[in-house]
């Protein structure tokens, strides 16, 4: 009994001199003074207009692209789905019951973008990449972006009769877009894998918008 009351006393004198230093919460439980924000307090409406100002800033960092981390730091998915979406609709046959006119279907073009999404971000982190899983995969669906407003300007161009001079302009605009995604991802990217690997990193980048554009450039249905 004595050894027992011993050893609590000296477990007391310890914590004194040591006391646990640190803030344990809950994540998510409000503060004691009921001050913290929560969306769930707030109207869907301002939920909605934030979400899509938060969309709409990164649709400019890749319209305007340089080394920023705001693609990485507030990542999000909603932007990759509206332009894999918008992509795979304006892509799609002219007829729904039919692929008579060999132009690829919306489930097509979703797979397509999606699955080759996932398989470049596969190949960073087997290379060392530093970013996470989903943080790749915004950076590279915002960055389709481009072809996105190529394949707008090409559905345009495709309402008047054709010329080769009309198809040279189609090339030269996919081509930049092309470009343009590939710069914007690197932007995003580049330092996220090592320097002696990061050749193996952009070649499957440059094959995956290389291949939207390619069905970009081919898409000959007005």
């Amino acid at each position: 009994m004595e050894d027992d009351v011993s050893t609590r006393d000296n477990m007391t004198d310890l914590a004194l001199e040591h006391p646990i230093e640190g803030d344990i919460t809950v994540p998510g439980a409000p503060d004691d003074d009921g001050d913290e924000f929560s969306t769930l307090d707030e109207p869907v409406s301002v939920t909605v207009r934030r979400d899509l100002k938060a969309v709409g800033v990164k649709f400019f960092h890749v319209l305007w692209p340089r080394q920023s981390k705001a693609l990485l730091r507030e990542w999000d998915l909603w932007g990759p789905l509206i332009l894999c979406v918008l992509l795979g609709m304006m892509l799609q046959g002219s007829a729904a019951n039919t692929t008579s006119d060999g132009g690829p279907q919306f489930a097509e073009v979703f797979v397509i973008v999606t699955g080759g999404a996932i398989i470049v971000t596969l190949n960073s982190q087997l290379l060392g990449g530093t970013i996470s899983f989903f943080q790749s995969v915004c950076v590279l669906g915002y960055c389709v972006l481009p072809l996105n407003i190529a394949l707008i300007v090409c559905r345009l161009v495709l309402l008047a009769h054709q010329t080769t001079v009309l198809f040279v302009f189609r090339f030269v605009l996919v081509f930049v877009a092309f470009v343009w995604s590939t710069f914007a991802s690197m932007a995003f990217l580049a330092e996220s894998q090592p320097v002696n690997r990061k050749a193996l990193a952009v070649y499957p980048i440059c094959l995956f918008y290389f291949i939207i554009g390619w069905m970009v450039l081919s898409h000959t249905h007005s």
